[in-house]
C-alpha cells in the first residue's frame, strides 16, 4: 500500500490506525472512510488502489457498495413519506395498482421495508442473473410475482428483490425515474459528491473496480483479476461447506440461495460497466464515503444537516424504530430491522439506537443519534457476509469509543 491521503482529528487517531491496517499490502485494493461527528467531518481517509492497474483509491473514488445501497434507497422513500405522498401502513397496491396481482394486494409498505413481504426469492423472478440489468423487465416480474412466504410472518432478507420493490414504488409515486428522485431528494439538498444508483457514463472513470477475491458467492469480480472459477471437487467442497455452516446455525440453505443467488450468478460480472450503470437499488449503488457519511449525519441529527432539513424529526424517529427482533429466515442473526435499515453492528461498544445498512464485501454506512455520528465506508477488496464484515464492525467499535471519550471531556 503506497497511496494514502486524508486526516483524522485528535481523539480519532485509533480509527486512522485501524483504517491503515485494513488496507492491502503488496496487492491491489483500497478504501475510503468518512466520519461526521455532530455535523462536522472528523475523519476523512482514503488509501490503496482502486483497480488492479494500481490507480490510487482517493477520497473522490466511487465504489460499488452492494447492500449498502438499500439504506440510501430507503431514505429516498422516507422523504416521499415526509411529503405526505406515502403511508407506511397502506398497501403497496394503493400507489402501484399492478402490484396487486398474484395475491399481493394486502402487502403494506411497512412489510416491504421490514423484509416481510414474502418476496425474498430472486430465483422466483428471473431465470438468469443478466435479467437483473433490465429495470422495466424486473418491475413487470415483481408485478406478476406471488409471495413464496406468508407476508407479515417474520422477516426473510430481500437481498436483491428489495431494490425493485422500493425503487418501483418510488417511481409509481413520483412518475419519475429512480435516479432523478434520488438526485432531487438527497443529492442536491445535501450537496453529495458521489451518490448514484445507476452510474452515469461520465462518472465511470471515478469508479473503483472489484479486485482479487471481492466477489459475491458464485459471481465474478473484475475480469482477469479474480483467478479461475472453482471447478470440480473444489466447487463441490465449497457448496458442501456452505450447506454445513448454514445448517449448523439453523438456517435453511435453500432459502439463503433463493434470496442471494440468481440463476447463473457465476457468469454475472458485478464490476462491468453495464452493471455499474444499471439501476439495482438493492445492490448497484456506487458511492464515495463522504456522501454516505452526509446522508447518515443528517439522519443522526434528526433529519437536518448544515441548516438544510431533509426529513422531519417525526419521520426520522419512526424510520429508526425497531420493527422486529426475531431471527431473519435468510441471515444468521437478529437484524433488528428498522424501516429499511438494520442495527449498527460493531465488535465492541454498544449502540442502542444506531442503525444503517452494510453490504457484501465490507462497505457500510450508519447513523448513531445518541453520539451524533454519521459514517460512510467504501472499498473494493475482500470478502464478507451479506451485511458487512469484521472490518467495518471493528471500525464502528473504535468510533463509538472515540465519540464516548470526546463526550466525557
Amino acid at each position: 500500500m503506497d497511496h494514502f491521503e486524508g486526516y483524522a482529528e485528535p481523539g480519532f487517531r485509533e480509527v486512522e490506525s485501524l483504517f491503515r491496517g485494513l488496507l492491502p499490502r503488496g496487492k491491489p485494493g483500497g478504501a475510503a472512510l468518512t466520519v461526521m461527528h455532530h455535523g462536522r467531518v472528523v475523519v476523512d481517509l482514503a488509501g490503496g488502489t482502486r483497480d488492479a492497474a494500481g490507480n490510487p483509491f482517493t477520497r473522490d473514488t466511487l465504489a460499488l457498495s452492494f447492500s449498502t445501497t438499500k439504506g440510501v434507497a430507503s431514505t429516498v422513500l422516507h422523504v416521499l413519506r415526509d411529503r405526505g405522498l406515502l403511508d407506511y401502513d397502506a398497501p403497496v397496491a394503493r400507489y402501484w395498482p399492478a402490484f396487486a396481482a398474484g395475491g399481493k394486494g394486502s402487502i403494506t409498505v411497512r412489510q416491504v421495508l421490514c423484509h416481510e413481504a414474502g418476496l425474498h426469492s430472486v430465483r422466483a423472478l428471473v431465470t438468469d442473473a443478466q435479467e437483473l440489468l433490465d429495470w422495466e423487465g424486473m418491475l413487470r416480474r415483481v408485478e406478476a410475482a406471488r409471495p413464496t412466504r406468508t407476508p407479515g410472518e417474520g422477516s426473510a432478507y430481500h437481498a436483491l428483490t428489495y431494490g425493485f420493490l422500493v425503487g418501483g414504488l418510488v417511481e409509481q409515486i413520483t412518475g419519475q425515474r429512480f435516479a432523478e428522485v434520488l438526485d432531487e431528494t438527497l443529492v442536491q439538498p445535501l450537496g453529495l459528491t458521489g451518490c448514484y444508483v445507476g452510474l452515469p457514463e461520465r462518472e465511470l472513470p471515478r469508479a473503483a473496480r472489484l479486485v482479487t477475491e471481492a466477489r459475491l458467492p458464485g459471481s465474478r469480480g473484475q475480469r482477469g483479476a479474480s483467478g479461475p472459477r472453482p471447478k470440480g471437487l473444489r466447487a463441490r467442497a465449497t457448496g458442501l461447506a456452505v450447506r454445513a455452516v448454514t445448517q449448523a446455525i439453523g438456517l435453511d440453505p435453500t432459502v439463503f440461495r433463493e434470496a442471494l443467488l440468481a440463476p447463473n450468478a457465476s457468469a454475472f460480472d458485478w464490476t462491468a460497466d453495464e452493471t455499474l450503470k444499471a439501476c439495482i437499488p438493492a445492490a448497484s449503488g456506487t458511492f464515495d464515503a463522504r456522501s454516505l457519511a452526509r446522508i447518515y449525519a443528517m439522519l443522526a441529527n434528526g433529519g437536518e444537516l448544515d441548516g438544510v432539513r431533509v426529513l422531519s424529526r417525526e419521520t426520522v424517529h419512526e424510520l429508526g424504530r425497531v420493527q422486529s427482533r426475531g431471527r431473519d429466515a435468510v441471515l444468521p442473526m437478529p437484524m433488528r430491522w428498522r424501516l429499511g435499515y438494520h442495527h449498527a453492528i460493531s465488535l465492541g461498544g454498544r449502540t442502542r439506537r444506531g442503525f444503517g445498512h452494510f453490504g457484501f464485501g465490507g462497505s457500510g454506512a450508519f447513523a448513531e443519534p445518541d453520539r451524533g455520528l454519521g459514517v460512510g465506508f467504501v472499498l473494493n477488496h475482500g470478502v464478507g457476509t451479506p451485511f458487512g464484515d469484521a472490518r467495518i464492525w471493528r471500525i464502528n467499535a473504535a468510533l463509538l469509543r472515540a465519540a464516548d471519550a470526546r463526550g466525557r471531556r
